[in-house]
């Protein structure tokens, strides 16, 4: 294939309105999960800011603090998240993607 055919499908993709569709939904669940975590993570380092003693109380008659598992469970949502952004991709994503180019044959 000569560049010009290769930028001809390009083009011809780029200019699919199933391709702009697909590529703003994507971006869109890219931008919710980010602000899902940043406000996580934001709501951890305010109750550590104004709420010392919540995150320092013991748990039950142990050394552990609250604050361990709610900052793990940060973590574990991180994970979380991109594994279900992965999932969903992978579901939809992908398949939305392999059509746009077998249509526009590429």
């Amino acid at each position: 294939m000569t560049r010009q055919e290769e930028d001809a499908r390009i083009a011809a993709v780029a200019a699919d309105p199933r391709y702009v569709a697909l590529v703003a939904r994507r971006a869109r669940l890219g931008w919710w999960l980010s602000a899902a975590i940043f406000c996580a993570f934001v709501g951890y380092l305010l109750l550590i800011a104004f709420d010392k003693a919540l995150l320092g109380a013991p748990i039950g008659a142990g050394v552990t603090s609250i604050g361990i598992p709610i900052g793990l469970g940060l973590i574990l949502l991180a994970i979380a998240l991109t594994g279900l952004y992965v999932a969903y991709a992978n579901r939809h994503h992908d398949a939305q993607m392999a059509q746009i180019l077998k249509d526009n044959g590429a």
